[in-house]
């Protein structure tokens, strides 16, 4: 299981953003509790797909700069004679 650690006031506004879009959305407020499940829901069920999509962004954005100081080096070199 994917642990994404996070400090608990980070974890309250979440909880608080998911209060919110819940309000705004159904027009009734959602309680701690169940703002929480769904917190841990989406932790659990969705928070993997976020996690590997950025790693995959992160490993492109590396190759990028790999490609980069590769061609920066190429350029360093000095003909032989």
């Amino acid at each position: 299981m994917l642990v994404i650690k996070m400090s608990k006031e980070e974890k309250e506004e979440i909880i608080g953003r998911i209060q919110t879009f819940h309000y705004e959305q159904h027009g009734e407020e959602i309680g701690n509790i169940g703002a929480e499940n769904l917190f841990e829901f989406f932790m659990k069920e969705l928070g993997p797909y976020f996690y590997n999509k950025g790693i995959m962004d992160s490993k492109e954005v590396l190759m990028d700069k790999m490609l980069q100081v590769e061609d920066d080096l190429y350029a360093l070199k000095r003909p032989v004679e």
